[in-house]
């Protein structure tokens, strides 16, 4: 196996140590004799039905995912939405839910499935704002750099939804809430803008947010910010009879990949699964590492493999297409510039980087000798944030197609001993 593959074959063992069908049944609790509502959203959240129903058998309830996600469900309806801007079918299907939420009671469940991406999926407006405002509002907040945690208070105080609300909305109902991470430090108040989890964040916390990041807000939405919004306090009666379940996580994967490499001789050193920051200066860090573990090694020592997961953000300067992980491969491949012996791969886990359906791509020693012969300049690339054109030109985009699951980026380094 080359070392392309083997690094593919690492990224698919963290996808398959993520699947819902391996872990929803043993974190679900006993069926109740009353009325059972499941709930959800997130590129996850059909896969989680589909396991749900795999142990309870038919339910009822309502899933939303996005488009080209759909499993099939014996009695779950399961909603396709645009991601990762919200569209009408979104905002339809969360109304339904929480239409259904309306008139339960203290004997009732509601099992509520979350996984990322449910911050598009789940789409209530709040106060005046209509869709268009709210898309734009999330199209510049996706172009802006900003770190999850602060796209999210900002979505949550302009949502009717998100922020404990979901939840509260079905008060007095028991919630089983079972979240799959996509947030570095599994925050469950950021998993999906924590739409079954409270939040002390205030109106003035999120306008700064917009401030911060150069974030245009339309007059509806300041009025929304002016004033209380629907954000739950965590300490919120509602809240009360609410359990929220991390059932997967970022570090899962990682430890999955790592184990499959160590049993094949490989050293491993994992850098953490809660990376955040600028995906072309996260890209030079790495390269520097790669660059001094390899010059550390002899050749009598193991091929190692660094691994790493979290979220990494791009500031939009161009007009290309491109996403985290696609610019983190891009800007490696610069920093590193043709080192023998040293491959990479990075990819997000839900087959989706950025707004492409492409999971990312991988790096080789010959990346940058291919691009200029196929007359791709990999600079210019970079500086117009096109890294998803730059390696369809030279073949070395990851499409998985929708995985089913989401545990954010993946990204590992394979070096070897320099000849």
């Amino acid at each position: 196996m080359d070392d392309k593959a083997v690094l593919i074959s690492v990224f698919q063992t963290a996808v398959a140590a993520a699947d819902p069908m391996r872990f929803i049944a043993r974190n679900l609790p006993p069926r109740p004799q009353g009325r059972v509502l499941v709930i959800g959203a997130g590129k996850a959240s059909a896969r989680m039905a589909e396991a749900v129903e795999a142990e309870w058998g038919p339910c009822e309830g309502l899933v939303i995912t996005r488009y080209g996600h759909a499993r099939p469900t014996q009695g779950i309806r399961i909603v396709e939405a645009a991601h990762p801007v919200p569209d009408m079918s979104g905002v339809a299907a969360t109304q339904q839910m929480l239409d259904f939420l309306g008139g339960l009671t203290a004997d009732d469940l509601v099992l509520a499935l979350i996984s990322g991406g449910a911050s598009a999926l789940l789409c209530k407006r709040a106060g005046a704002m209509t869709l268009q405002e709210k898309q734009a509002v999330n199209a510049a907040l996706l172009q802006s750099g900003a770190p999850i945690e602060q796209m999210n208070l900002l979505r949550k105080h302009l949502s009717g939804v998100k922020g404990g609300q979901l939840a509260a909305a079905a008060a007095p109902a028991q919630v089983v809430a079972l979240l799959i991470s996509d947030v570095p430090g599994d925050d469950p108040a950021m998993i999906g803008s924590g739409p079954t989890v409270g939040d002390p964040s205030t109106p003035a916390e999120a306008m700064a947010v917009a401030e911060r990041w150069g974030i245009p807000l339309p007059p509806s939405a300041h009025k929304v910010l002016a004033g209380p919004t629907g954000v739950v306090p965590p300490d919120d009666p509602r809240l009360s009879r609410v359990q929220n379940h991390v059932v997967a996580a970022p570090a899962q994967s990682l430890a999955a990949a790592a184990d499959d490499a160590r049993k094949a001789g490989f050293e491993v050193r994992i850098l953490g699964d809660d990376l955040a920051g600028e995906a072309r200066e996260v890209a030079r860090d790495h390269a520097g590492r790669a660059l001094a573990a390899q010059a550390e090694r002899t050749p009598a020592d193991p091929p190692l493999l660094i691994l790493s997961g979290g979220e990494l953000t791009v500031t939009r300067r161009g007009d290309g297409v491109g996403g985290p992980n696609a610019e983190y491969a891009l800007a490696l491949a610069l920093a590193l510039q043709g080192a023998q012996g040293i491959h990479a791969i990075a990819c997000d886990t839900d087959g989706v980087d950025g707004a492409a359906e492409v999971a990312g791509a991988t790096v080789s020693p010959d990346t940058l000798a291919r691009a200029r012969a196929a007359g791709v300049d990999a600079d210019a690339a970079l500086a117009r944030n096109d890294a998803h054109s730059f390696f369809a030109a030279i073949g070395d985009q990851v499409v998985t197609g929708p995985t089913l699951t989401n545990v954010n980026d993946f990204r590992a380094i394979l070096i070897r001993p320099a000849e």
